[in-house]
């Protein structure tokens, strides 16, 4: 049951998040600049829960 990687899958679990992602048109980049996106919309976003959020609270 040993099987080689393929060379590409090497790359591409080494690639991690660019600024020039969000002018690539490639399927990997364009996936990591949209994860990016989500991720820091969520951080700026804060906790779901939070008391300054709660006006009569």
């Amino acid at each position: 049951m040993d099987q080689k990687v393929p060379k590409d899958s090497q790359k591409v679990a080494g690639r991690v998040y660019d600024p020039s992602d969000y002018q690539k048109t490639d399927q990997l980049s364009s996936g990591l600049a949209e994860t990016h996106e989500q991720f820091s919309d969520s951080y700026m976003e804060g906790e779901i829960g939070a008391k300054i959020d709660n006006k009569n609270g």
